[in-house]
This record gives C-alpha cells, structure tokens and sequence, in this order.
C-alpha cells in the first residue's frame, strides 16, 4: 500500500473473506519479492505474496479470479497486480 505493508492480518483476512469464498477447493500461497515499474517510471521494490489458483478453464473461474484481482488494487489501494495464466495438467 502506498506508505504502508499489507499486514499479515489483512493478507490472512483477504484471503479469508475475498479469495477462499471464490476458490473454496483450495490454493496455494507463498511469500515474494517483487520489483516492478510503477505508471510514474520509478521502479518500486516490495515484499509480495504469490497465490496460486488451479482452477477449471471456464469463465465463471476467470471471472472470479478478475474480481479478485479488482478488490486486492481497491483494497490495498494497488495499482496493478500480476497475472499470469498457464495450462497445466493435474491430478490429486
């Protein structure tokens, strides 16, 4: 957040109340650092977590996984987050 660290409190708390709602078969969490360009040019280093969605190709998943992305920027007052999406082929 500008100014301030996302709190493991409100991290545990986001994925509590916004992302295992959506994705309550499971996911994967885990701490990052990151680096990225800001819209202003100044390149920012921060403490990150990286979550993990195995999920169904369907667009009720994509869907949620955009509102998520949507309410992690208006709530921790972000700028963009990063997605990336890829196949994969699992098992349990």
């Amino acid at each position: 957040m500008p100014g301030a660290v996302v709190t493991p409190a409100q991290w545990s708390d986001f994925l509590g109340t916004v992302v295992t709602p959506k994705f309550p078969e499971g996911l994967s969490v885990w701490p990052a650092s990151g680096q990225w360009r800001s819209a202003t040019g100044a390149i920012t280093s921060e403490a990150s977590h990286v979550l993990n969605l195995v999920h169904p190709e369907t667009e009720a998943a994509d869907s949620a996984v955009r509102a998520i992305v949507t309410a992690y920027k208006s709530q921790f007052q972000q700028e963009a987050v990063l997605r990336v999406r890829g196949s994969a082929c699992v098992s349990f």
